[in-house]
């Protein structure tokens, strides 16, 4: 078996390598934890036939390379609306939290055809080029090893907008499939380190949080951000994406950002 994101060792889930993030050996990328918790809200709505159509996470802070343990839980009742919550915890301090809005599915005969069925900005993943990190560090990482990025339009890890495609390198959990909100959520919290505006090495521009809206599941494995960050001298910032898959839009994602010079 390819060595998975995480492995479920009863109720905890231990992270590999391939879990780590950029600025700190100790420490998850985001989008590692992100999944982990879309996947588990995916669990509680799929047999509801209910879609996942806003995820808010809130990143209490640094999540350790340590056993996890995960909840998630309907909050909010409801047949055509629900609010889910979840958390995953170390040590058995909470380091992320999640609310998720919960939608019935239908079917919806709408005029117009399919308004989302356009072709992604810079092509598909096939066109895309992957690029080098632009930091030395670990080998293993959810953004060398755990993800396969893929640019677009010319664009790079370098200063400015990005168009970058997003599909996981390897099982997130065992050997499961992961399932269509656990490949949004890890590929949206790429958002500030794709469309970045300062270097990596003189400057920390950490997201404290990542909301996601979603008007339709993803089809296919890749997941696309046409990410833009903002930053201000107070040490806010900013980092807006717009999602699609190969069809076309999906959603939105914003990561608000901590900004300081290291």
């Amino acid at each position: 078996m390819t060595e998975p994101i995480f492995l479920r060792d009863g109720d905890l889930f231990i992270p590999s390598g391939h879990s780590r993030g950029p600025w700190d050996p100790g420490a998850q990328h985001g989008g590692a934890p992100a999944a982990l918790l879309a996947e588990a809200i995916d669990r509680l709505a799929r047999p509801q036939e209910m879609a996942i159509a806003r995820l808010t996470y809130e990143f209490l802070g640094p999540v350790p390379l340590e056993p996890l343990s995960v909840r998630a839980e309907v909050t909010k009742p409801g047949r055509r609306f629900q609010i889910a919550d979840g958390e995953i915890a170390a040590r058995g301090r909470p380091v992320v939290r999640v609310r998720a809005v919960l939608l019935r599915r239908g079917d919806v005969v709408l005029p117009g055809g399919h308004p989302d069925a356009e072709a992604p900005p810079g092509g598909g993943p096939e066109r895309g080029e992957a690029a080098p990190f632009p930091v030395d560090g670990e080998t293993e990482g959810f953004h060398r090893t755990g993800m396969e990025i893929r640019f677009g339009g010319q664009t790079n890890y370098g200063p400015g907008p990005a168009l970058a495609w997003f599909r996981f390198a390897r099982p997130l959990i065992d050997d499961e499939t992961p399932s269509p909100a656990a490949r949004v959520a890890a590929a949206a919290d790429f958002g500030n380190g794709v469309s970045r505006v300062v270097d990596f090495d003189r400057f920390l521009f950490v997201n404290t949080d990542l909301t996601i809206h979603l008007h339709r599941e993803p089809q296919g494995e890749w997941v696309l951000l046409d990410s833009r960050t903002w930053l201000e001298r107070a040490g806010l910032g900013l980092a807006h994406s717009r999602l699609h898959d190969e069809r076309g839009p999906l959603g939105l994602a914003a990561q608000s950002l901590f900004v300081e010079a290291r």
